[in-house]
């Protein structure tokens, strides 16, 4: 029994040991944790107070994924231009309602003796970057709908119908810079998509003059030549009163190309069409029209599918706004107007529903658009980091992070934290219009991760690099 309780008394020494070595060791992490956090917090306070940046306007937070505990906050809450990284927030609204298993569809098939051609809303038909990776030719979208028709033996048409209803005709969101609404980034917006809807004007010197040319060639635009045969190379166009006409300027010395948004996607996808099924031999005649029909009493000849993974890829690491702006738009037919007539009205309501149901608050937002251009949306950092955090903790975590631009890797943050202890270990996207810098996403310290959103407005030539310099603190601390 002495010996029992001898042996008793020792075991209570050891436990009380073991405890105090436990409380010590739990005061030591965490105050360590402060001080690393305090570090960190220091050194971005420094980063952003530099006299080069005193008229910029930050609003900056850092999460530790896990826990979800703030590690660092500055203007967290307040709603500010975002930029490109309004697609982060478009891009995630659209996966977690549509699905990963989602594929935009575009339907093609006979409406009686005319042809009818169903728009869904698919940014990336016909598209260059796409199709390149999926080894694809140039115009297969037209060879697919040819081979179609001659399997049929379907040798004329009386008419060509798109229909584009799935959105709304508003293809141009009223608070684009109309300057820059023939740049490829300010593309229409169609229920009915190709190409990107742009052409590419191509230019070379021929003795003294200048040759132009189109792709896709196509008679749907029409160029005026200015440009000048001599001087370094320097070409642009704008538009004219007249739908389609554009005047090409400049100099041209040597061959040069560039990208050029053209006016009515959907018409220009059916006079492509046209053309090439005359080209093929298949008499297209009668007239071209954009009206819906009764899909009910359509023969479906053939469709095509993009995965939405593709579209979430070129929204988020090549920051491809017409990607963007297409899921805003079918996430508001979804949700809000019941299949059809998806709009920017109808995306906003979308995504502010989903906006509440994470519980933020509506002072920290104000919705425009889905792609970033529009200066009238309003994000603020914690909006941005909720929503990752959201997505983290979702099945389709995989695909969406997968869909970001990987820091000395590829997209649009290819060339930077191309050092090898910052290399593949940032996830992000970037955001860039006049005034506004932005990078948000995801960044692993070790077996850690952390979520950070950084929004800069009045941002000026430094401000970049600094965003740079916070999200490499983050892995350095």
């Amino acid at each position: 029994m002495l010996i029992l309780e001898v042996f008793h008394g020792k075991k209570l020494g050891m436990l009380k040991k073991l405890k105090y070595i436990l409380f010590f060791t739990c005061v030591f992490v965490y105050f360590n944790t402060e001080y690393v956090f305090a570090g960190l917090s220091g050194r971005i306070d420094k980063i952003i107070s530099s006299k080069n940046l005193s008229s910029v306007e930050f609003g900056i937070v850092v999460v530790e994924a896990d826990s979800e505990m703030v590690v660092y906050s500055h203007n967290s809450r307040k709603a500010l231009t975002p930029a490109s990284n309004m697609k982060l927030l478009t891009s995630w609204v659209g996966l977690k309602n549509l699905g990963a298993d989602y594929k935009f569809e575009t339907k093609v098939g006979l409406y009686g003796d005319k042809l009818a051609i169903i728009g869904g809303g698919d940014p990336l038909l016909g598209e260059a970057e796409i199709d390149k990776k999926h080894g694809r030719a140039e115009g297969w979208v037209f060879e697919g709908i040819i081979n179609a028709l001659e399997s049929k033996d379907v040798n004329e048409v009386n008419g060509i119908i798109i229909d584009s209803s799935i959105f709304d005709d508003v293809r141009v969101n009223p608070s684009w810079p109309r300057e820059q609404l023939n740049r490829s980034y300010a593309c229409e917006i169609s229920g009915l998509n190709y190409n990107g809807n742009c052409v590419k004007i191509g230019a070379r010197k021929v003795r003294d003059s200048v040759e132009l040319s189109i792709e896709p060639s196509t008679s749907y635009v029409k160029l005026i030549n200015k440009v000048e045969s001599r001087g370094k190379n320097a070409i642009g166009s704008y538009r004219n009163s007249q739908m389609n006409v554009l005047t090409v300027f400049g100099r041209c010395s040597s061959a040069a190309s560039f990208e050029v948004a053209i006016e009515r996607p959907a018409a220009f996808f059916g006079f492509c069409l046209a053309e090439r099924l005359q080209s093929a031999g298949i008499a297209a005649n009668g007239q071209l029209s954009e009206e819906a029909v009764d899909q009910s009493e359509v023969e479906i000849l053939t469709k095509f599918e993009t995965p939405i993974e593709d579209v979430l890829r070129r929204c988020n690491k090549d920051s491809f706004g017409l990607a963007a702006e297409s899921l805003y738009k079918i996430i508001g037919a979804r949700l809000i107007t019941g299949g059809s007539g998806g709009s920017w009205p109808g995306g906003a309501l979308a995504v502010s529903g989903y906006l509440q149901g994470i519980g933020i608050s509506g002072d920290e937002y104000f919705l425009d658009d889905g792609s970033g251009l529009s200066v009238k949306n309003k994000l603020s950092a914690n909006l941005i980091s909720q929503t990752i955090l959201d997505a983290r903790q979702s099945p389709y975590w995989p695909v969406f992070k997968d869909s970001l631009a990987v820091g000395g890797l590829d997209g649009t943050i290819s060339r930077y934290f191309r050092e090898g202890k910052y290399k593949g270990k940032v996830f992000a996207k970037s955001g860039y219009i006049q005034g506004v810098r932005a990078l948000s996403g995801v960044c692993t310290k070790g077996s850690k991760e952390y979520v950070f959103s950084i929004l800069a407005n009045k941002a000026n030539g430094k401000t970049k690099a600094a965003i740079h310099d916070i999200v490499e603190s983050i892995i350095d601390y």
